[in-house]
C-alpha cells in the first residue's frame, strides 16, 4: 500500500516521512511548502507541492500514486495566532481537512490517521489526562482540532473509511539536527533562542499548585511520535475493513474498534516535568547556567497537563523510550546547525 503524508515537509511530518520509510512502508508527501522545507523529505519519497485546499492537486495526488491510505498531519498549529487569526485556522485546518476527506471518499481509501492535539482538551484539572477527559479547547487552534476528529469519525462511519486520531503532547528534539525545529513557538527553542542572546530564560508563572510553582507539562520526542504514527497505520492497515466494515457502522467483525468506530488515543510518556526542571536540563546541556527570569503566568496556561498513555500501550503496544535530556540534546544539536553562533557556555 502506499500512504499519502500531508505536511510531510514539515517537522514532525518529516520525522513521519523518516519512520515510515526506515520501516519500508511506501509514500508520497503532499505539502504546500509555506513552512515545510523540501530538503528534510527522506530520498526515494515523492514529494509533491500543493495545497488542500485545491481539490484538484489532491485528486491528482491520490490517483497518480495509487493511495490507499493518508496520515493527515498538515494545518496551522500555532495557538496564539490562531486566536488573532480565527478565520484563517478554521479555513486552513477543517476546510483543507474537508476538501482532503472528499478526496479520500472519491478515491476510495480506507484508512485515515489524523494529527490531533492535547489541545482538544483544553485546561482540565486532573492528575492524569485520559481519553475520556473532557474535551473543551480553549482556543481557535484545539477548537479545528476536536472538529476535525469529529467529522474524521463522522466520515469514517459513513464511508466505511478506518481512522484514527493522535492526541500528541509537548513535542520536542530531533532523530537528526537538519530535521530539528527551526521555529520559536515551543518552550525549549524559546529556551535556546534566549541563551544564545545572551539572555536568561524567562519562566511565566512560578505560582501554580505543583512542587515547584511551575507548570507541568508531558514531553514526547519527535522520533517516538513518528513512531507511534508508524504504528497507529499499520494498525489501521491491519483492520480487516474491506470485508469487515460497514458504512454507517464502521465497526470490525472481531469488534476491536473503539465503540465510536474511531481509534483515538494520548501519545506522550505519561511523566511530568516543570518548567524549572526544564530549564535546569537546558542549562546542563548548553552550558548556559544563567538563573531563569520569571515573570507573568500566560493566559490560559494549566498547571498540569499529562498523558495517560495506557490506551495507546494496550492498542498499539507502543511506549515511548527516549527521555527528556535526549530531547533537550538532540534539539540543541539542531539549534546549532541552524544557528550556528550559539555558542556554549
Amino acid at each position: 500500500m502506499t500512504w499519502l503524508i500531508t505536511g510531510g515537509a514539515g517537522y514532525i511530518g518529516a520525522h513521519v516521512a523518516r519512520s515510515m520509510a526506515a520501516a519500508g512502508e511506501r509514500a508520497v508527501v503532499l505539502d504546500d511548502l509555506s513552512t515545510g522545507v523540501p530538503e528534510r523529505v527522506p530520498a526515494g519519497i515523492p514529494l509533491v507541492r500543493g495545497s488542500l485546499l485545491d481539490r484538484g492537486a489532491v485528486d491528482r495526488t491520490l490517483r497518480e500514486h495509487a493511495v490507499t491510505g493518508v496520515v493527515h498531519l498538515a494545518a496551522k498549529k500555532q495557538v496564539g495566532e490562531s486566536v488573532e487569526q480565527p478565520l484563517r485556522y478554521y479555513r486552513e485546518n477543517l476546510h483543507g481537512l474537508t476538501v482532503l476527506l472528499e478526496g479520500v471518499v472519491a478515491a476510495g481509501v480506507r484508512r485515515f490517521l489524523f494529527s490531533s492535539s492535547a489541545a482538544v482538551y483544553g485546561v482540565p484539572d486532573v492528575e492524569l489526562i485520559t481519553e475520556r477527559t473532557p474535551a473543551v479547547p480553549i482556543n481557535p487552534y484545539g477548537e479545528t482540532k476536536l472538529a476535525g476528529e469529529w467529522l474524521v469519525r463522522a466520515t469514517g462511519r459513513a464511508h466505511g473509511i478506518a481512522t484514527g486520531c493522535l492526541r500528541y503532547f509537548n513535542v520536542a528534539g530531533a532523530a537528526a539536527p537538519e530535521l530539528a525545529d527551526t521555529g520559536v513557538f515551543n518552550i525549549i527553542p524559546m529556551f535556546f533562542d534566549r541563551i544564545s542572546r545572551g539572555e536568561a530564560p524567562r519562566i511565566f508563572g512560578d505560582d501554580y499548585p505543583t512542587p515547584d510553582g511551575t507548570c507541568i507539562r508531558d514531553y514526547i520526542h519527535v522520533a517516538d511520535l513518528a513512531d507511534a504514527h508508524l504504528a497507529a497505520a499499520r494498525w489501521l492497515a491491519g483492520r480487516d475493513d474491506a470485508a469487515a466494515l460497514t458504512a454507517g457502522g464502521n465497526r470490525t467483525a472481531g469488534g476491536d474498534l473503539a465503540a465510536d468506530g474511531d481509534l483515538t488515543v494520548n501519545i506522550g510518556r505519561g511523566e511530568g516535568v516543570s518548567v524549572r526542571e526544564l530549564a535546569a536540563v537546558v542549562a546542563e546541556v548548553t552550558g548556559h547556567r544563567v538563573a531563569p527570569v520569571v515573570e507573568a503566568r500566560r493566559p490560559g496556561d494549566a498547571a498540569r497537563a499529562v498523558a495517560s498513555v495506557g490506551l495507546i500501550a494496550g492498542k498499539l503496544g507502543w511506549t515511548a523510550s527516549r527521555g527528556v535530556r535526549e530531547m533537550v540534546e538532540s534539539a540543541w544539536e539542531g539549534w546549532r546547525l541552524h544557528h550556528p553562533a550559539a555558542s556554549v557556555g
